[in-house]
């Protein structure tokens, strides 16, 4: 477990991260070689330049499920005002946006308030129709979803045990596992995620999703559900399974009826997929826009409805979702959790959806990080979220 070594909620962010990308980057069967790009065995082995290249084509590497944009983009109207001039101080030097910018590998970044574009920046080629890869931001998706398909009625209550829909796993631990605990890294299913020993739990597993489900049958129980957190990266993969058996389809299919269309995203999106015609990543991978990421913030920051009113979530989804877990006060259902009502979907390298509904106001970052995880980095994401949060108060 990466979480029992390691003391405070930056470096617990930062192992589960790394855990989960490097399962994406090793387990989803890319091809041997990208022409005029190298070799592609693991992204967290790719060079800067090939990050910049690879993050923008992972549907021409991977394979991937597109997610269609409708005919109607919600509008982010532009009143860029009071923020281009924040400024924030890490070792008493002051930084400003390009400063964080250039010293954060920032790629993109956009500032939402009131559902307005405050401040919208892009560096080293990207721009506004760039989709770009999100690592684990993937998994705050997935538990909308999973919010939807309470809604629908296809999941009856996230109470259920896992074991109610994916039977394969019936008459093993996972029987005393609900969906909710699933969600919250606390099943109590003994688990090791050291990518570093070629024996752990995560080094074994890979293939299809079926591959993925069968490794969990000999997993044993090491503490009562609902009292340990402990990540474990094959778990989103079995809400995603839990999300698959309920709504009959596939999630990328989901939601794009759910939330891609309907709340209108600008451009398409991808979502990897486990292999070639299979399943999506649960926990990993979709690559969006920078507007778009910016819209599933304002998604989740109104609770789930639509531009015309319509619910997609049940009421109190999100207030819930983003509510500390008995096993992790610094983790909800699938998000991280900020302090003070804030929350965020992360991913390594400098991926964040940051949302603070106090404020109302949204943070979003596309980046490339030297580095999966860097704690001077986070240090100067966080300072500067905070310093964009303190403009508007």
């Amino acid at each position: 477990m990466c979480a029992s070594s390691m003391r405070g909620f930056a470096r617990l962010v930062a192992c589960a991260m790394v855990a989960l990308a490097a399962a994406c980057a090793t387990r989803s069967g890319p091809p041997q070689y990208w022409p005029g790009f190298g070799r592609l065995e693991n992204v967290l082995n790719w060079t800067p330049e090939q990050q910049l290249r690879g993050y923008r084509n992972m549907d021409r590497i991977y394979p991937t499920r597109p997610v269609l944009a409708g005919a109607t983009p919600l509008q982010l109207p532009v009143r860029r005002t009071e923020f281009p001039g924040v400024r924030y101080t890490i070792d008493g030097r002051s930084f400003g946006v390009d400063d964080f910018m250039r010293h954060n590998h920032v790629v993109g970044l956009l500032v939402l308030r009131d559902g307005s574009i405050a401040l919208e920046r892009y560096a080293r080629g990207n721009n506004a129709g760039t989709r770009w890869y999100s690592f684990s931001v993937a998994k705050s998706v997935l538990s909308m979803l999973v919010g939807a398909a309470v809604a629908d009625g296809f999941i009856t209550s996230i109470d259920a045990p896992v074991t109610d829909y994916v039977p394969l796993l019936k008459g093993t631990a996972y029987d005393a596992v609900t969906i909710a605990q699933a969600m919250q890294m606390a099943s109590g299913i003994e688990w090791d995620e050291t990518y570093a020993d070629p024996t752990s739990d995560i080094a074994q597993t890979g293939g299809t999703a079926l591959d993925r489900l069968r490794y969990l049958l000999k997993k044993p129980r090491i503490a009562p559900a609902g009292t340990r957190f402990n990540y474990n990266t094959e778990e989103t993969n079995l809400v995603g399974a839990v999300l698959r058996s309920a709504i009959g389809n596939n999630l990328s299919t989901y939601l794009q009826e759910k939330i891609w269309q309907p709340f209108g995203m600008e451009h398409d999106a991808h979502w990897l997929l486990l292999s070639e015609g299979g399943a999506e990543h649960g926990g990993c991978c979709m690559s969006a826009t920078l507007r778009d990421y910016g819209r599933i913030g304002l998604f989740a920051l109104r609770g789930g409805v639509l531009p015309d009113g319509r619910a997609v979530l049940p009421p109190r989804w999100m207030e819930e979702s983003t509510t500390p877990s008995p096993a992790n006060t610094g983790y909800g259902r699938l998000w991280w959790l900020r302090g003070a009502g804030a929350y965020a979907a992360v991913g390594i390298y400098g991926q964040a959806i940051h949302i603070d509904p106090s404020r109302r106001l949204i943070i979003v970052t596309h980046s490339v990080w030297p580095r999966a995880t860097d704690p001077v980095l986070a240090k100067h994401r966080d300072a500067f979220f905070a310093a964009v949060a303190h403009t508007v108060d």
